[in-house]
């Protein structure tokens, strides 16, 4: 009975320090990518709480802040437990080996949320911990710190970024404002968007957006960088347009997806109009789906629907509610396809 009362606090203290590691991870959110965004907690032999985050390509692991956090405060790190939301790296990159700077620490015990797909890690940090005799248990949060990191573990598995779907529509389902308007959605679904882009590596539109709307898709009413911008056209976009400088993209979708992985994009926002979104729903290349639904009706039947694509239809029946918010006084909702595993 005591053992069994022992391991039941000691699952429970495992959950509660990872939910603190996953509430550290997104502090580096916008600052880790095209490394993955991860929260590390050291626990010491008497108890002494310390975290860390990913620093900027180039800088500490989380797992190395932590340590270097309870180093500073004076607290011995030998026989400490250490949470770490993503498998601890095993080998050289911009910098050395986490696993053998735990190892180096005398960490007692490693808790995993989740491990890592990239090629260079796969299972192998976890194996380097327990060939030097630190106890690994691995699985804690797994399905919260797999939401969270889903970019990353979608690039790193597959080879090309998560794709976002983003799309204004009023309450009849068009994707036109009402005469006389610019925006169908409010300021505050606006500044969501900008948060979106920040989260992005890339933005995609097509030449129809650019010629109707000049958009410059740059972060302005958000913290965070602006994306790359891509526009889908197989005649070239004026050249005053707002959105330059940009890349013109003339070639197929799932060979921009291809490329664009291969240079490190990990998440991409897909902003264009019904044929944009259309070509991209079709083909089944988004993972996420975020409608924004303003409390207005366009009034016109002939404005284009979310999707112009005629052979969509019924497709929808498929995805999931994930996700719902209040934005002022619109509605967003956001959506998936069947969940498909990114990590064991």
């Amino acid at each position: 009975m005591d053992q069994h009362r022992a391991s039941t606090r000691r699952d429970a203290d495992d959950a509660a320090f990872m939910r603190r590691a996953v509430d550290v991870a997104w502090t580096a959110r916008l600052r880790a990518r095209p490394n993955p965004w991860v929260g590390a907690v050291l626990v010491s032999a008497d108890g002494r709480v310390f975290e860390g985050a990913t620093s900027a390509p180039g800088g500490r692991h989380a797992e190395i802040v932590a340590m270097d956090e309870a180093r500073a405060a004076g607290a011995d790190t030998q026989g400490a437990t250490l949470y770490s939301t993503l498998e601890p790296c095993s080998h050289h990159g911009r910098t050395p080996p986490c696993t053998d700077a735990i190892v180096s620490a005398g960490i007692g015990r490693v808790v995993v949320g989740t491990t890592d797909p990239d090629r260079n890690v796969s299972g192998a940090g976890i194996t380097a911990l327990r060939g030097a005799g630190v106890e690994v248990t691995t699985g804690v949060l797994r399905e919260d710190i797999t939401e969270q990191l889903l970019p990353y573990l979608r690039h790193r598995s597959s080879g090309r970024p998560f794709v976002v779907l983003k799309m204004a529509v009023t309450l009849d389902g068009r994707t036109v404002a009402p005469a006389g308007e610019r925006w169908i959605t409010g300021e505050t679904a606006r500044r969501r968007v900008h948060a979106m882009r920040a989260e992005s590596d890339a933005v995609v539109v097509g030449s129809g957006t650019v010629a109707a709307d000049d958009p410059q898709l740059t972060v302005r009413d958000a913290e965070g960088p602006s994306p790359r911008r891509v526009v889908l056209s197989r005649r070239g976009i004026d050249p005053s347009a707002k959105v330059h400088p940009c890349t013109v993209w003339d070639r197929g979708i799932p060979e921009l997806l291809e490329t664009l992985g291969a240079d490190g994009v990990l998440q991409v926002l897909v902003e264009g109009g019904p044929a944009v979104a259309g070509a991209f729903h079709e083909a089944g290349l988004v993972d996420r789906y975020v409608f924004h639904i303003a409390p207005v009706v366009s009034g016109d039947t002939s404005a284009p629907p979310v999707f112009s694509s005629p052979t969509v239809s019924g497709t929808l029946a498929e995805l999931s509610l994930v996700g719902a918010a209040v934005l002022g006084d619109d509605i967003e909702l956001i959506l998936q396809p069947p969940k498909k595993e990114e990590a064991a």
